[in-house]
């Protein structure tokens, strides 16, 4: 292993389609079809060669760091491959927790991906999807390209689509607001919400029509995870009530929302006001890139 120290971007992620079904798979998990893309707001993951492992974030977490996923994540790599996972990880957090942006998952993606660099393992090995895997069903998405459609528990690449466009997002989550996601399933389960299929999404997407793909924007969790928690039912109406909004859902099981917005000036104004309202906001936009390793090779 070199002794040089790796910068890599680790973005967040919203789902385009989340649609989880009643029936689960030999493990227990639901199955669950994801059809995620990366946004610009981004974690940046500092990866440097020392005597132990460590891991911290910035700001300081509440939590011991063998709980990190990105500690996890090295855990898994080091057993995986009979190495010593001998680094100080330090994570500058941008992406809120308990939001259902990925935070947790593209910082665990994020080591795994400085782990093979500096390790000299080819991105392409399948055993990296499998320790990913292991960490938590975003992971493996943050390893590939954007937008892709993953299938199984969600976890299981199926499909990666045509780079979409550069198009503005406005993220808004409130504060103090989180859901428990076992929670979520838990009542998904007492009271299912079906899913629309994902057959029409992905065909368009497939024919790189990106308008066609946001009016077909589709979470059936979320509307669960708006009835438990109020708040994010007050922000998916405000969206939806506000000009230059194209789409508007929940990110993942929540507390966050995302509108796709028709100009960067909309999405801009919309965050704003978002926080004149006293919610966290950030207006971004949608990428063709996951986790990428940013600073130069010495």
């Amino acid at each position: 292993m070199t002794d040089r120290s790796l910068i890599l971007t680790a973005p967040a992620k919203i789902n385009l389609y989340l649609g989880v079904h009643t029936e689960r798979d030999a493990r227990g998990y639901h199955r669950v079809d994801s059809l995620m893309a990366a946004v610009g707001l981004a974690d940046t993951v500092t990866v440097t060669p020392t005597q132990a492992l460590t891991v911290q974030t910035v700001p300081a977490s509440d939590f011991p760091m063998q709980k990190n996923t990105a500690y996890r994540a090295a855990i898994a790599m080091a057993e995986h491959y009979g190495r010593d996972a001998n680094v100080c990880v330090t994570i500058e957090k941008r992406i809120p927790l308990c939001a259902g942006l990925g935070g947790p998952s593209t910082d665990a993606a994020a080591v795994i991906v400085a782990l093979a660099e500096l390790w000299s393992i080819d991105r392409a090995d399948t055993a990296l999807d499998d320790i990913a895997r292991g960490i938590g069903a975003d992971v493996p998405f943050f390893l590939h390209t954007s937008p892709a459609f993953y299938v199984g528990g969600g976890d299981v690449l199926a499909t990666e689509y045509p780079v979409l466009p550069a198009t503005p997002v406005v993220l808004v989550k409130p504060h103090e607001t989180s859901v428990s996601t076992v929670e979520a399933y838990r009542r998904f389960d007492e009271s299912p919400v079906p899913a629309d299929k994902p057959d029409a999404i992905a065909s368009v997407l497939r024919a790189g029509d990106a308008e066609a793909a946001y009016a077909l924007v589709h979470n059936n969790l979320g509307v669960i995870s708006a009835q438990m928690e109020p708040r994010i039912q007050a922000v998916l109406d405000w969206l939806r009530a506000q000009e230059g909004t194209v789409a508007v859902d929940v990110c993942g099981s929540g507390a966050c929302s995302f509108a796709i917005c028709d100009t960067v000036a909309a999405a801009a104004h919309l965050a704003g006001a978002a926080q004149q309202n006293g919610w966290w906001a950030c207006a971004t936009e949608l990428i063709p890139n996951t986790v990428q390793i940013d600073a130069p090779k010495k």
